[in-house]
């Protein structure tokens, strides 16, 4: 039995910059940071040469040919699992259309699931990219790169996404006394709506591929997400919120169906209780909305949107697996990946890195 926790991720600023009808010709860029709201996926060893797939929904076939769900059904075929195996999945809040990246999150955790069940270990990076393989090659999904990124990785990062494909995450160096202030200064609202990202987002690129207003929006928000690198970096967390308003109003401005009236609204009662700056999260349309505020305006903001807020802060480590359970040994624990290593043969084949157990 293999269990994976994989971190879901705010953003703040440069979204749709990392949709390759952007980036492949300008280069793009991000900031986001993964949270501590997690997908876990369990994959185990089943006792015929079924398939079993729980979700939403439970699916029992006979092969991975046969599954309904894209994803689980691309990552088997990719791996080569023929059936065997049952995979449940959970997730600490809604899992769709909630603008936190759920949806590469489950990816990234099936796949780093999978490839533990195959005795393989990943490195962060491989997994991100492979992840996107997955959903933007093998599903067809018109979707960005950022989630995978900060699902696989964790941590605040800038994330640039070159023209060659080419993928670069860079920490954000700043201290902890910055990172607390800016987690301590957000406070998260669900608006209780939720939209499919990957609609938004296939409009989006296809207005990026056609429009110049659009290439010039989106070059203005990249640059956005140069400036919180450099602001978070130099540690001047006053200046957040200020860069989050920017990048809102011109989010709005790039699809139509990125925020609404009702969003508005809720968007100008929260400024005008303190709030200096904020954004919807994700692709639009609904989900979380967040803001930057002082601490002590917080309350009042809440009692001005009244929407039910969410507690979240900052995770530093990307998906792992926290259950590794095999017929001689069981290792349990947020850290289980790396207690893993240290018991395995390390050989590499096929550009991965090869576990065997020593026995």
């Amino acid at each position: 039995m293999i269990i994976t926790q994989t971190p879901l991720r705010m953003s703040f600023a440069g979204g749709g910059s990392d949709l390759p009808s952007f980036y492949r010709h300008f280069g793009g860029a991000v900031v986001n940071t993964a949270i501590d709201k997690y997908i876990y996926v369990n994959v185990n060893q089943k006792f015929d040469e079924g398939i079993r797939v729980s979700y939403s929904r439970t699916e029992e076939v006979g092969s991975a040919e046969e599954v309904e769900h894209p994803v689980v059904r691309a990552a088997l075929g990719h791996l080569g699992i023929s059936g065997g195996v049952e995979i449940t999945s959970i997730a600490d809040i809604p899992s769709r259309g909630t603008g936190l990246g759920s949806s590469s999150s489950f990816t990234v955790g099936l796949l780093l699931a999978l490839h533990a069940y195959q005795s393989k270990y990943v490195p962060p990076a491989d997994l991100a990219e492979e992840s996107c393989h997955v959903e933007i090659e093998l599903c067809g999904e018109r979707i960005g790169k950022q989630d995978q990124y900060a699902a696989a990785v964790g941590g605040l990062n800038f994330i640039r996404f070159e023209p060659d494909d080419r993928v670069i995450v860079e920490p954000i160096l700043c201290s902890r006394e910055t990172l607390a202030r800016l987690e301590s200064s957000l406070i998260t609202f669900y608006t209780g709506m939720t939209r499919q990202a990957s609609s938004i987002l296939a409009d989006q690129s296809r207005q990026t591929e056609s429009s110049f207003a659009t290439q010039g929006l989106l070059h203005r928000m990249v640059k956005l997400a140069y400036e919180l690198r450099n602001e978070l970096n130099r540690g001047h967390v006053e200046t957040v919120g200020e860069i989050l308003d920017a990048g809102w109003r011109l989010k709005r401005e790039v699809h139509a169906g990125i925020s609404n009236p009702e969003i508005d609204d809720y968007y100008q009662a929260a400024k005008r209780a303190g709030a200096v700056g904020g954004k919807l999260l994700g692709a639009g349309g609904g989900g979380f909305l967040t803001f930057f505020a002082p601490p002590e305006r917080h309350s009042d903001i809440e009692k001005s949107v009244r929407l039910r807020k969410i507690d979240l802060a900052f995770e530093q480590s990307g998906s792992r697996v926290i259950l590794y359970q095999n017929q001689s040994r069981t290792i349990r624990g947020r850290f289980a990946t790396s207690l893993l290593l240290p018991q395995h043969r390390v050989t590499h084949s096929d550009g991965f890195t090869q576990l065997e157990t020593v026995v």
